[in-house]
């Protein structure tokens, strides 16, 4: 299984946009619940910093989120939205419950 945290800050004017990108995400998902993956968005104490987690299994080893009409409109203009650039970092699980 593949794991990866993506953290990032937005600007604070987008801080609420940001959060309707990810809420649309969520509920695409729901409607089409892909196999072998697992997603979960954060929002820091900040307000303006998020943090992505997301597991995937897949033979090839594709994620199946950049494929999501809702998470291409969400990545679309990230940049722009954001005050610090997002940044992936690969997780290797030493211990999980329930995840």
């Amino acid at each position: 299984m593949k794991r990866v945290m993506v953290r990032y800050k937005v600007k604070a004017d987008r801080a609420i946009e940001n959060e309707n990108y990810i809420t649309a995400v969520f509920e695409q998902l729901k409607r089409e619940q892909p196999a072998g993956l697992r997603y979960a968005s954060f929002k820091l104490a900040d307000g303006v910093t998020f943090v992505h987690v997301v597991a995937y299994e897949d033979p090839q080893g594709a994620n199946p989120l950049p494929d999501l009409a809702a998470f291409k409109a969400f990545t679309a203009d990230i940049r722009d939205r954001c005050e610090e650039a997002p940044v992936a970092t690969d997780l290797e699980e030493v211990g999980s419950y329930r995840f």
